[in-house]
């Protein structure tokens, strides 16, 4: 089992950037995929961006691509999320959690407890 604590959350004007990070307890996390969620207020939780275990296979949300990178370090048990053109509608709480495909989100678990991000316009 792993444990996630996201942070890096925080206040940013549109278009500016943050980088969350998701770090992780246990030593089979470089074994693990690992995803960010999101869900904003009165909405269901969405995903947004999923790694595989060695860093080498993306996956993103069509709404985030081309503005939001993950990328993990496993030496740090570390998953990062660079958030570019932050929009209004990105405000979320931001999750990570954990799984065994990179490509099957639905499947994850392990969440962590979350980070508030708010973009104002």
């Amino acid at each position: 089992q792993v444990q996630l604590v996201e942070s890096g959350g925080g206040l940013v004007q549109a278009g500016g950037s943050l980088r969350l990070s998701c770090a992780a307890s246990g030593r089979t996390f470089s074994s693990y995929a690992v995803g960010w969620f999101r869900q904003a207020p009165g909405k269901e939780r969405e995903f947004v961006a999923a790694i595989n275990w060695s860093g080498g296979f993306t996956y993103y949300a069509d709404s985030v691509k081309g503005r939001f990178t993950i990328s993990r370090d496993n030496a740090k048990n570390t998953v990062y999320l660079q958030m570019n053109s932050l929009k209004p509608e990105d405000t979320a709480v931001y999750f990570c959690a954990a799984g065994s495909d990179y490509a099957r989100p639905a499947d994850f678990g392990s969440w962590g407890q979350g980070t508030q991000v708010t973009v104002s316009s």
